[in-house]
Formats: structure tokens, sequence, C-alpha cells
């Protein structure tokens, strides 16, 4: 077990990002399709930031992240943005999406760490 020097946000999807992305049209491939907001939230995402100190530390990592922490879980299901809300506001966030701050990250796997920059 490795401890990483990162701290972290769980972010959740709620009923109205699920109403959202279940409101697009399924493609050829199958993607798209309509889950629940149980399924929704089994497939949360983690997002590392910087260690933290305070829950100040929390809270300026996150009004320095929500847009793009946004615009990547409405790309996993609309890769073009043809659908996405407009205005987005952090409000809408909120809305959208519960976060839970992680003060520690810990490695447990065997293997090495990879990383690969994606572009926002």
């Amino acid at each position: 077990m490795k401890l990483l020097n990162r701290s972290a946000f769980a972010v959740i999807p709620k009923q109205p990002f699920v109403d959202w992305a279940n409101s697009l049209e399924q493609d050829d491939e199958g993607l798209n399709q309509t889950l629940s907001l149980e399924e929704h939230q089994r497939e949360g995402t983690v997002y590392l930031i910087d260690e933290v100190e305070s829950e100040t530390d929390f809270d300026d990592a996150l009004a320095a992240h929500w847009a793009l922490i946004f615009e990547n879980e409405l790309a996993a299901w609309d890769e073009m943005a043809d659908a996405w809300p407009e205005p987005r506001s952090v409000e809408l966030f909120n809305e959208w999406f519960a976060v839970t701050p992680q003060v520690m990250a810990l490695d447990l796997a065997s293997q090495p760490l990879m990383t690969a920059v994606l572009e926002p």
C-alpha cells in the first residue's frame, strides 16, 4: 500500500444529471443507454487534487475545478457537447452532483501508477 500525496473529490450524480443523460439519444453502438439513479451512482468518479490541510483548501480546489469536472462528466455522455446545459454554473453543478471531499488517497494496486494527460 502506498500513500499518495493527493486528496480527492468523489463526484456522484444526482437525479437531474441522470434525467439529462437519459434524455440523450442512444447511438448505434448502444452508448447512452438509459440507467437508473442507482446505476449512475455506482459509477461515480474520483478526482485527485493537491493534498489539503483544511476545509478551506477543499473549498478553494472545488471553486477552481468545478467547471472542468462538470464538463468531464457531461462529455462522458455527450462528447460533442451538443446537448450540454447552458449556461453551466456552480449552482447547476451542485444540483446535478454530490461532491464528497476525501482527505487521503491510498494506492492498493501492485502495478505502478500510470498517468495520461486528458484534454479537457
